[in-house]
């Protein structure tokens, strides 16, 4: 495509997940193979908390990775990005699933989510490809960090949840070292600074809402 119709098939993106966002996961669930644990009512609360905190999360890594895929400069780059995007679908459907198991809802806030990630992928984006990809750097890395947290916050009985965060965790690994293969630009700190306030307003947030 040029780069006029990824834009606009970026923008139809937008308008697609702020109406009817869906999750549909092309590889089979990490915890397919994981026994189900009975969990505490206030075990359950939690891991659902922790895993809504997550389908946020992938819910703003497809806004990102498509906003920053509208606006690439190079077919390569939009390539990239586009299949790191549907990589990270399939994390949005494992969690979305898990949700469902723990009797749970994802993060009403989640339009809010998508599209305001889009906007700030487009607009990193519009600097140019090696500052796209520092920001996909930098979000993988800050992403890996917050993964390890929870994987030593889930309860130790919720071994499915925690299952589906250690494939996710390995997998955000390898897109942020794709990315820096790729010619990422290292972000300077006040962005960086900046982007950790961000997730802990979405992380605080999706907890409950």
């Amino acid at each position: 495509m040029s780069a006029i119709d990824r834009l606009f098939s970026g923008i139809d993106s937008v308008l697609r997940n702020i109406a009817a966002p869906t999750a549909r996961p092309t590889r089979p669930n990490p915890a397919d193979a994981v026994a189900e644990v009975p969990l505490s009512a206030g075990e359950r609360r939690h891991s659902a908390g922790l895993m809504r905190v997550n389908h946020a999360g992938e819910i703003a890594a497809q806004g990102l990775y498509q906003g920053h895929a509208a606006v690439a400069r190079t077919a390569a780059i939009a390539d990239h990005m586009q299949a790191a995007a549907d990589e990270e679908l399939d994390h949005l459907g494992w969690c979305e699933q898990r949700l469902t198991e723990l009797g749970a809802t994802p993060s009403r806030l989640r339009p809010f989510w998508y599209a305001g990630s889009w906007a700030i992928g487009a607009m990193s984006g519009l600097l140019g490809d090696r500052w796209s990809l520092g920001f996909v750097e930098e979000t993988e890395r800050q992403v890996e960090e917050h993964l390890s947290g929870h994987l030593g916050r889930l309860p130790a009985g919720d071994a499915r949840s925690r299952a589906i965060v250690e494939r996710m965790r390995v997998e955000e690994q390898g897109h942020g070292a794709r990315a820096k293969e790729l010619g990422a630009q290292k972000l300077p700190s006040v962005v960086r600074r900046l982007m950790r306030m961000s997730a802990k307003v979405l992380t605080q947030t999706s907890y409950r809402i």
